[in-house]
């Protein structure tokens, strides 16, 4: 195993600790908090870095299961994504009300995603959003890779059911 540094293969990994904390616990705040415990986890536990096969899915759990933590104390399971990361395909059209559509699709994308049961909201966001393997989302998680596949594909067709409904029939 090669030696592991904690500024060349730790600190690195901050912005994508932060981005799975703040799909989480739906809070910048709290997400800024769950990156710095997470820091100070894996640093205390430097001695141990050596038998680790992969740093980044050890920091990716921990900061799961902080940011977990942090949501049971805070009690936010069904608030919806934090507004801040609005990020609507600004080429998808000249038109503007084409893009005012686009917009409110992907609020409303978001915001369903924020209804999914933890697990599945998780996994779809490793998944779609971070472009992560199923082999290490469930080294994350503390699933199997079928049970990975299962829950993505459960969120998947909720959100697609749920955004269908609502273009249909309206809220």
């Amino acid at each position: 195993m090669k030696d592991i540094d904690f500024r060349t293969d730790v600190l690195p990994l901050k912005d994508e600790l932060f981005r799975l904390a703040l799909r989480i616990t739906l809070n910048r705040a709290d997400a800024e908090d769950v990156v710095q415990e997470t820091m100070l986890k894996v640093w205390n536990r430097r001695d141990s870095w050596a038998e680790l096969d992969s740093m980044q899915a050890y920091c990716l759990t921990i900061c799961r299961n902080l940011a977990l933590d942090k949501l049971k104390r805070a009690d936010h399971q069904n608030a919806s994504l934090d507004e801040s990361y609005d990020r609507p395909d600004r080429h998808y059209a000249a038109n503007p009300e084409e893009r005012t559509v686009q917009r409110d699709r992907v609020e409303l994308v978001k915001r369903l995603m924020g209804q999914l049961p933890e697990k599945q909201r998780t996994c779809m966001q490793l998944r779609d959003m971070e472009g992560k393997p199923y082999k290490e989302i469930a080294q994350v998680m503390g699933i199997t890779e079928q049970q990975v596949k299962v829950n993505i594909f459960r969120a998947r067709q909720s959100i697609k059911q749920k955004f269908q409904q609502i273009e249909q029939h309206g809220l």
